[in-house]
């Protein structure tokens, strides 16, 4: 066999293993993408380390929002505070919780009342963009906002700021998809 040949059959087999060994990298690169990040397989288990932080992992990210986080996962609405929004979400911290009547979290948490949670929960949410100076002009119109809920929330400019619903607004986050404006309480919807 003259050595030309062999050199040829040498990078061909060469070649044929290396294609294979990349072809299985690309493989498994591709299942490491389409891996979850929890048990949750919606919009909301998808992991991006390049864009900007949304509602959802923002509010994971800060221990002020633990119950909250907690709740939004038991309602099973993650996937709403990840969407492309514009959102507007008036995030309780944990202390807010705190006030509701003992048991009363306990109790919104269990399986059998999963809908109850998520109709609190959005009621903390507009699907629309507003920021704190956009909140200030509604209030001066005398405009309420609606909510995901189906509800309408008053919102007032008092001497100490802006408040929504009965409730100040303690600080605005500008995130990904809207904004999160931080309340010391929970956003009950009204009965009628």
């Amino acid at each position: 066999m003259k050595i030309s040949n062999l050199i040829s059959i040498i990078a061909l087999a060469f070649s044929v293993v290396m294609l294979s060994c990349s072809d299985k990298q690309n493989d498994s690169a591709k299942k490491d993408v389409a891996k979850p990040a929890t048990e949750h397989h919606g919009q909301a288990s998808v992991q991006d380390g390049v864009s900007a932080a949304n509602v959802l992992q923002v509010a994971m990210s800060l221990d002020d929002f633990k119950t909250l986080v907690v709740a939004v996962q038991a309602a099973g609405v993650e996937d709403a505070l990840v969407n492309a929004g514009p959102l507007t979400v008036f995030a309780p911290v944990n202390s807010a919780f705190d006030k509701l009547p003992e048991g009363t979290v306990e109790t919104l948490l269990k399986p059998e009342n999963k809908a109850k949670l998520a109709y609190i929960l959005v009621n903390h949410v507009a699907p629309s963009n507003y920021p704190i100076k956009q909140l200030n002009k509604e209030a001066e119109k005398g405009r309420k906002l609606y909510m995901a809920s189906g509800k309408y929330l008053v919102v007032e400019n008092k001497e100490d700021g802006v408040y929504v619903g009965g409730t100040k607004i303690l600080k605005s986050v500008k995130v990904s998809n809207g904004w999160i404006h931080v309340i010391g309480d929970i956003l009950v919807p009204s009965e009628d």
